[in-house]
């Protein structure tokens, strides 16, 4: 629990669970609320969460209680978490009406300011007008337009991993900035030190450090952002004083740009450029209104800036991990590349159906190490009875994506890494569910997931053509074994490691160089 003296938070949780207890009361039902971890008195199971990686608490409480629905009593509110694909789609998706909402997250959203982001909206017409213009932009069609700057930016990350291959990881970020930023704002990003991919790394890691479920308590005890910052133990509210300055920055900096662009006749398309120009046509000429404002479409693009930077990233680093981890798959997907292209081209979006194994290798790292273990969590305003079970009003809902893409039932030895689990007699099987969990649930899915996809299959099947990923090796010689573990948070990010990345060939390495003629 993020609270800074040991004496405050306690006197705050009991204050707090001694009001809750006081409450007015709801009629609610006898039913009996689903199995759950054993609850101290007031205090529930708040002390039980771990700081870091909770979700293979509440994975390993579902297998000890037999559950896939689970009741957590965090000082009086109640969590429910889901661990099966059944629960999931029979609540979230077949009862998103009741079941699309979000919980009030003080930290982040009240006192951090990223109550901007449409994936941590309340439920309403607002959200509905925000998510029509994020959907317009990112369906599985419109996405496609997307392609040729995807195919640009991948180009020249592989240029760069050509002349600088130990900076592997500022790479990627300068990668998932140049697709971000041209698609939403037009903005050409620079090849170093880039204003905005400095701004995103910064405001991303207080986010995903601040969004993990319980740990800050003011996100259980609300109240406890009143408090004035100086009173000792209410750092928290100093930090997100300061963090906020970040949220609000990555909000407004780049659309400014783009606006600035647009008044003087220089934007290139782009999401937000465009609309703007819709924006002023119609001011222009008074016949008619659009569904979105300045603000909303202010909101859409940040939107778009935050879920296309750190997660397109750490996907493209679990990529390389697995690759370390897994030299055979590696191989197996650089033949099956190489009999596509016979070596005297890079691979196109063209080539996508043609290589199996290939998209079979994207699904295994989307399932293997999710890079939002957990989803963003969904709130149920009125009581609910789900197989007998109470759901009661106020739940915050939240989908436990690690352990429904580590099932044993739905993908047997869910711990190591096996593409081969994706295919059939060499085609796709489509009898094994895709990991669309990694991108939320039911109307709170993702609505930028084609375009992320998309960006991962280029960049991995790219990086495959091109080069070897090998493990990187000491003074001595001997190889330096990463050590797979990554940073607790909505974003579940690996911590830095080491790798050689290596051309294949001196052809591959042309092929390489030669992009630069087709920027």
């Amino acid at each position: 629990m993020a609270f800074d003296s040991p004496t405050v938070p306690l006197l705050a949780l009991v204050l707090g669970a001694v009001l809750y207890a006081l409450r007015p009361r709801r009629v609610r039902s006898r039913l009996p609320l689903p199995p759950g971890p054993k609850k101290l008195p007031l205090l529930g199971n708040i002390l039980d969460i771990p700081a870091t990686h909770p979700w293979e608490k509440y994975m390993a409480w579902s297998k000890e209680l037999d559950t896939d629905i689970l009741h957590v009593d965090l000082a009086g509110s109640s969590l429910i978490v889901l661990s099966s694909l059944k629960a999931t789609e029979d609540l979230m998706e077949k009862r998103s009406a009741m079941y699309s909402d979000r919980a009030r997250i003080p930290m982040l959203c009240e006192m951090m300011g990223w109550d901007f982001n449409i994936a941590m909206m309340r439920y309403g017409d607002s959200w509905r007008a925000h998510r029509r213009l994020f959907n317009e932009g990112f369906t599985a069609k419109v996405s496609e337009k997307y392609r040729p700057k995807q195919l640009a930016a991948t180009h020249g990350l592989l240029r760069r991993l050509l002349q600088t291959p130990d900076d592997f990881l500022g790479h990627f970020n300068q990668w998932a900035a140049e697709v971000i930023m041209s698609v939403a704002y037009g903005i050409e990003v620079k090849p170093k030190d880039d204003p905005y991919v400095l701004l995103a790394h910064k405001a991303l890691r207080t986010f995903s450090a601040a969004g993990v479920p319980g740990k800050y308590l003011v996100d259980s005890l609300p109240w406890l952002k009143h408090l004035p910052a100086w009173l000792p133990g209410a750092g928290f509210k100093r930090q997100a004083r300061e963090w906020r300055k970040l949220s609000q920055a990555m909000r407004d900096v780049p659309f400014a740009e783009t606006k600035r662009q647009v008044e003087l006749g220089t934007a290139p398309s782009s999401l937000a450029a465009d609309s703007l120009r819709a924006l002023r046509a119609l001011r222009e000429n008074g016949n008619g209104e659009l569904y979105y404002t300045e603000d909303t479409l202010r909101a859409t693009a940040g939107t778009m800036f935050i879920g296309g930077s750190d997660t397109t990233v750490c996907a493209v680093q679990f990529f390389v991990l697995a690759m370390l981890a897994n030299p055979e798959a590696q191989r197996r997907a650089q033949a099956e590349i190489d009999r596509v292209t016979g070596g005297r081209y890079l691979p196109d979006f063209a080539d996508e159906a043609a290589l199996p194994y290939v998209a079979a290798l994207v699904k295994e790292v989307l399932r293997w190490r999710n890079v939002t273990p957990f989803a963003f969590p969904h709130y149920v305003t009125v009581e609910d009875e789900y197989r007998g079970y109470r759901i009661p009003a106020g739940s915050v809902i939240m989908g436990n994506t690690w352990a429904i893409l580590h099932d044993e039932v739905t993908y047997p030895d869910p711990y190591a890494f096996k593409p081969e689990r994706w295919l059939l007699d060499g085609k796709l099987n489509p009898a094994v569910p895709n990991p669309d969990s990694a991108f939320g649930f039911g109307r709170r899915l993702c609505p930028g997931r084609h375009t992320a996809t998309a960006s991962l299959w280029i960049a991995v099947a790219s990086i495959l053509a091109a080069f070897d990923i090998t493990k990187a090796r000491d003074a001595c010689g001997a190889e330096i074994e990463p050590t797979y573990k990554s940073q607790s948070g909505i974003i579940d990010m690996p911590f830095p490691f080491e790798c050689r990345i290596t051309p294949r060939s001196a052809g591959a390495a042309a092929l390489v160089r030669a992009t630069a003629d087709q920027a």
